[in-house]
């Protein structure tokens, strides 16, 4: 089925390219990252609930939550500067082997 997320921190097509690349690097399809509305949306095939938190991990990791998810104020800044990593590799092409 098709998943659907509103999603924090993405800013450019850097971001939706590192964002395809890891969940397609995971086994996802149909990944789709739509950038023209605020919030953005990502979008992936899941097959059952474990896909589904499984992606949502990987996002999170990437430095993209959820935008429902609850962060404190320390997380929220990581988070943005992971996603600024993640925007940058996007966009240049680096490929990241750290995990």
């Amino acid at each position: 089925m098709r998943y659907t997320v509103e999603v924090s921190n993405i800013r450019c097509e850097g971001c939706a390219t590192t964002i395809k690349s890891a969940l397609k690097n995971e086994g996802f399809d149909g990944i789709e990252v739509d950038l023209s509305c605020e919030p953005r949306k990502v979008t992936v095939y899941v097959e059952d609930e474990a896909s589904s938190a499984q992606f949502r991990a990987i996002l999170r990791k990437l430095g993209y939550p959820l935008c429902d998810e609850k962060i404190s104020l320390s997380n929220s800044a990581t988070l943005k500067a992971k996603s600024f990593v993640s925007c940058v590799v996007g966009k240049f092409g680096v490929k990241d082997n750290a995990d």
